[in-house]
């Protein structure tokens, strides 16, 4: 597996579908979650996540129809907060990631009052993390999230 393909295509799948903000792609599905599908040359990339508050999900990336890549999450907006707000400020942070560290939004992003934070561990073949949304130097949000390469070995 290419790591740099790998990355560069994780970057444009994120910023084509949900960090887009684009509500239209997000398709219900019969179970109650949300997908978001995303497709380039022989890669492949599937977001299926529950929504509402909390939530949670997985993206998967595949190469030429075999799963290469994961990450799972989950987050949730504090109660007392205005949720449209909070997400209208993540869509916006995380169409700000880089390709060099592609898996969510950048180390910090920063508009007004409001700043992202996100700690991350590990490269794109293993890796953690946690980000925050902070409202004038408030938490009003958090997410953890992990991942790396799948299905590198074949099973006997």
């Amino acid at each position: 597996m290419d790591e740099e393909n790998l990355k560069a295509f994780i970057f444009e799948a994120s910023r084509a579908t949900y960090a887009s903000g684009d509500k239209s792609l997000r398709q219900k599905q019969l179970d109650s979650s949300i997908s978001v599908q995303y497709m380039n040359g022989l890669y492949k990339y599937h977001d299926n996540y529950f929504g509402g508050e909390p939530y949670g999900g997985r993206e998967v990336v595949f190469y030429e129809n075999k799963p290469q890549w994961m990450m799972v999450y989950y987050g949730f907006v504090y109660p007392e907060v205005e949720k449209g707000v909070v997400y209208s400020f993540l869509v916006e942070a995380l169409s700000s990631s880089s390709i060099e560290v592609p898996y969510r939004g950048p180390y910090i992003y920063e508009k007004g009052e409001w700043r992202y934070e996100n700690k991350l561990t590990g490269n794109v073949k293993k890796f953690s993390g946690k980000e925050k949304i902070f409202e004038n130097n408030i938490c009003v949000y958090e997410a953890d999230y992990m991942g790396g390469l799948i299905d590198q070995v074949d099973q006997v």
